[in-house]
Order: C-alpha cells, then sequence, then structure tokens
C-alpha cells in the first residue's frame, strides 16, 4: 500500500487531520491546472477550494483500482472548471501570464503583441483541444493521464494535442506573415 492509500484510509477511518497532506501534496499542480483552464487566478483559487471539499466529501467513492487519486482528482477539477466556464459563458486564455518584463520598449512591445495573438489562437481552439494542449504543455501530464481525465483514448488525446499545435504553428505564421 502506497503512503498515498494510507493516508486516505486514515481519512476514511475517521482522521481528518491526514486530509492536509492531500491538499499539501496537490494544491499546486490542481491550482495551476485550473488557473490554466480558466484563465483567472482568483477564480481558480475558488474552484481549487471547491474541489478539495468536493474530493474530500467523495473521497470513499474513489477506486484504486479503476484510477490512481491523482488522476481522480484532477477530473474532479476538469469537471468544476469546465462548469466555472460554462456559467461564465466564456473561455479564457489559457496560461496567460503577465510577460517578462525587458529593458528594450519595442522588445517587450513584440513580446506583448506576440502573447497577446497566442491568447487569440488558443481561444480560437476547440474546447477539447485546448484543454488536451493545457493539460499536455502547460501541466506536463503524461498522454495516458491526459487520457483518463478527458475520458477519452490515448490515440484520441495524441489526435487533439497534434490538431491544436497544427493551428497554433498555422495561425502565427500566418501572423507572422501579416
Amino acid at each position: 500500500m502506497t503512503e498515498e492509500e494510507k493516508i486516505i484510509q486514515a481519512v476514511l477511518a475517521g482522521k481528518t487531520d491526514a486530509y492536509r497532506w492531500i491538499i499539501e501534496r496537490y494544491q499546486g499542480p490542481v491550482l495551476q491546472m485550473i488557473a490554466n483552464l480558466v484563465g483567472d487566478r482568483f477564480a481558480a483559487e475558488d474552484i481549487a477550494q471547491d474541489v478539495f471539499v468536493i474530493v474530500y466529501e467523495k473521497l470513499s467513492t474513489h477506486d484504486p483500482a479503476r484510477s490512481r487519486f491523482s488522476t481522480w482528482l484532477f477530473v474532479i477539477a476538469r469537471n468544476q472548471s469546465i462548469n466555472y466556464l460554462r456559467k461564465r459563458r466564456c473561455i479564457p486564455v489559457p496560461g496567460s501570464s503577465p510577460v517578462a518584463s525587458s529593458d528594450d520598449p519595442s522588445e517587450r512591445i513584440c513580446r506583448e503583441e506576440f502573447m497577446e495573438q497566442l491568447d487569440r489562437v488558443l481561444n480560437g481552439l476547440p474546447s477539447y483541444q485546448k484543454r488536451a494542449f493545457t493539460l499536455a504543455e502547460f501541466e506536463n501530464l503524461p498522454y495516458d493521464q491526459i487520457a483518463q481525465i478527458e475520458c477519452a483514448s490515448i490515440g484520441t488525446i495524441r489526435s487533439r494535442i497534434h490538431r491544436a499545435k497544427k493551428k497554433i504553428k498555422k495561425a502565427l505564421e500566418a501572423l507572422d506573415g501579416a
């Protein structure tokens, strides 16, 4: 039995203070994934808090034979992020972050323009491609875990990511030539 499984068993046995280990272990990755999906750090913090409450309440439903705990947790985080986006009815840009400062104003402006163009391109992707691309490129999750999170085959995930990269490359080349 792994340490994670022991912690889960302890929480289920009523040792609620053991849940702190789960939060400390997964808070950063879950928050980052949600922020990349919803594009709003403050909303991501609220969603992440909701995710950890849901995970605590439903911990007894996790089946280690079906998936790793982390995959189950990320599926909940993904679903909560999608619910948030549906309520907002707009899709933000994953991975948007402040642009690094530069001493050269023209270089800084060019970098900001590029980031804005990249944001528009990412916004133009279908949501399923953007999610797969975000999980792979920003979260560095392996394809098999993305497939479990997205409830799709690994081949489908590869296809989504490939198509997303192809669309991004084509759009950025078109913008560069303009």
